[in-house]
């Protein structure tokens, strides 16, 4: 095992006969990636796991086995696209792409259903439960309904500053969890206000020999509420645990947080 995965394992368990997990991320094992794939969104649906690939060319939306990376299903975006984040709403999935105003429209089969359109570029995107947010390289969140329209947005603050670069995006837990362009956290911004309330730094799980543009970009919450986490390129994807004490996450009673999902 490698000794990263077993300090951290350790430190869950310690943590649980003490009381409860200790606050952060721990990250319980790797699983393999494509290290081909040039990640911008990961989502999962049930125990199906999806991923929106970038770079002009080479662009698509999968559906990868979420137990080895392996690829299922590929459909090719048009060469001049570059694919961006996705996200899934009503069995649908909505990939966007960054500078040709353009969100693509999947059934989960990956059948073309339509297309959304917008303005400026497209970056990261997730559903809260209600609305898309929207992220397009600055500070800001942008809300938009289930057609698509835009209908407010946010400016994201840490510290009183704003945090550009906000990229990938996942709701979960009531907030907004984005990879920040060429950091190594994941920031939790909270949707009302704007605030980043918690930042998670995986540093020490950063696969190494990596180029300057093989970055974090990557978070989908897997039904048993733990996450998988990876980058762009990256030949693994972390499958990890956020915990957040200072949030009420009592739609989860019951989860363990070792207890790894097992996947066909």
């Amino acid at each position: 095992m490698d000794l990263r995965v077993f300090v951290s394992a350790l430190a869950i368990s310690l943590g649980a006969c003490a009381a409860a997990p200790q606050p952060g991320i721990h990250v319980r094992h790797e699983r393999p990636h494509d290290a081909q794939s040039f990640s911008q969104g990961l989502e999962m649906h049930g125990d199906r796991l999806f991923e929106s690939r970038g770079l002009v060319g080479e662009s698509a939306i999968t559906e990868l086995n979420p137990a080895d990376g392996t690829v299922k299903k590929r459909v090719n975006l048009p060469p001049d696209q570059f694919g961006e984040g996705l996200t899934i709403v009503d069995d649908e999935i909505v990939q966007l792409t960054w500078q040709h105003g353009i969100a693509h429209r999947w059934t989960l089969d990956l059948e073309p259903i339509g297309q959304y359109t917008y303005t400026g570029e497209g970056w990261g995107l997730c559903w809260d439960g209600k609305q898309f947010v929207m992220s397009d390289g600055s500070d800001q969140l942008t809300f938009r309904d289930r057609d698509f329209n835009e209908t407010g947005h946010v400016n994201v603050r840490q510290d009183g500053q704003p945090l550009t670069q906000l990229n990938e995006l996942e709701c979960a837990n009531g907030q907004v969890y984005a990879n920040v362009w060429h950091q190594n956290t994941i920031v939790r911004i909270d949707p009302a206000t704007g605030d980043v309330t918690n930042s998670y730094d995986l540093t020490a799980w950063i696969p190494q020999g990596l180029g300057q543009e093989q970055v974090l970009n990557g978070i989908a919450k897997q039904p048993n509420g733990a996450w998988l986490i990876t980058g762009k390129q990256w030949p693994i994807m972390l499958d990890a645990t956020i915990v957040e004490p200072d949030l009420d996450l009592s739609g989860l009673q019951g989860f363990q947080y070792w207890s790894p999902i097992r996947y066909s």
